[in-house]
């Protein structure tokens, strides 16, 4: 908790400087913990979409998740309730998603749990329902890495369901069983995200897909492996003010960037902290503030830990967990 204290106060009196990034690329401090549960309706379908490419659905941990959200959202309100003011807008949406998300994973595990199991013991493989679920399931998870869950064409899937998989064939129970699941997942979710879609683009603005940060140097020939890197303006000392990709890619360009020596000053005008996710082995040990740890629940032996980093340390918080093998889960943008 004393190191927690000591870098939160770099954003309680930030380091003395003029903030470079233009007034539409400045985002709020507290954000870069807020997003957290966001990301982490992310990280829950990715562990899903691993784990039923060879199991079942039956005994995946759907309330050990529900978990998880409630514990990640406290941790990240007790990091922001006292340094930060409160962000109405951005805790009501967290609070949407997560009783939406907890009604959802609480009704499938209990399907799961009385109905999925019993049609899993008729058949001793996976059926072509599965398989086609678990091909959706990973499908879902990379669309949501750069686009809002909202405009993912289950419509599309649900048709997809019903024309690419037989109506008979081996395990004829949990055939027709993971056509009802998935037809009503899929019915329901499109409904849903359409009524949330039109919700969303009637109340907001479509948010900035780039980040501006402040870097010591702009290294040569970045084109190949950072085509949308794209330099605003050349500052004193070689440094510079960039653009960079938002949301999942911010990951990729924080991490390569710093791979290639690149030090950052400041990401979307903010200059004190940004949080860092990484999956590392139990028992792990670091000298980052560590906000909160959470145990990959079908990974037995790994672990989500959440770092407090401050931003001009990013670079080498970044290449130290690369270095330890690591991986780099989410850097959080704000």
């Amino acid at each position: 908790m004393r190191a927690l204290a000591f870098v939160l106060l770099f954003a309680v009196f930030p380091v003395c400087a003029q903030v470079v990034a233009p007034p539409e690329h400045r985002r709020a401090p507290e954000q870069t913990f807020l997003t957290y549960p966001e990301w982490f309706l992310v990280h829950s379908p990715a562990e899903y979409a691993h784990y039923v490419r060879d199991h079942t659905p039956t005994a995946f941990p759907f309330i050990g998740h529900i978990c998880q959200f409630w514990q990640g959202y406290g941790a990240v309100h007790d990091a922001t309730k006292k340094d930060y003011p409160f962000n109405f807008e951005y805790f009501v949406m967290v609070m949407v998603i997560g009783v939406s998300t907890t009604a959802e994973y609480a009704l499938r595990a209990a399907y799961e749990t009385m109905i999925g199991r019993v049609s899993d013991l008729t058949t001793g493989q996976l059926t072509e329902e599965d398989r086609y679920g678990a091909a959706v399931a990973q499908d879902y998870v990379d669309f949501i890495r750069d686009k809002p869950w909202y405009e993912y064409d289950f419509a599309g899937k649900l048709r997809g369901l019903w024309a690419r998989t037989s109506l008979f064939g081996p395990g004829l129970v949990r055939k027709w069983e993971r056509k009802y699941a998935l037809t009503t997942e899929y019915l329901v979710k499109a409904a849903y995200g359409w009524l949330i879609g039109l919700g969303t683009r009637a109340s907001f603005e479509r948010p900035l897909e780039v980040t501006a940060v402040v870097v010591d140097r702009v290294p040569p020939n970045l084109d190949k492996e950072f085509p949308d890197f794209k330099l605003l303006k050349p500052l004193d000392g070689g440094a510079a003010l960039a653009l960079v990709p938002r949301y999942e890619a911010f990951t990729r360009y924080s991490s390569g960037l710093a791979a290639r020596g690149v030090q950052f000053s400041e990401i979307a005008g903010n200059r004190s902290v940004i949080l860092v996710t990484a999956l590392v082995p139990v028992g792990w040990r670091s000298n980052a503030s560590i906000l909160f740890v959470q145990p990959i629940l079908t990974q037995p032996g790994t672990q989500r830990v959440g770092l407090v980093v401050p931003v001009n340390a990013l670079s080498r918080t970044l290449n130290g967990l690369a270095k330890d093998g690591a991986r780099i889960e989410h850097v959080h943008d704000y």
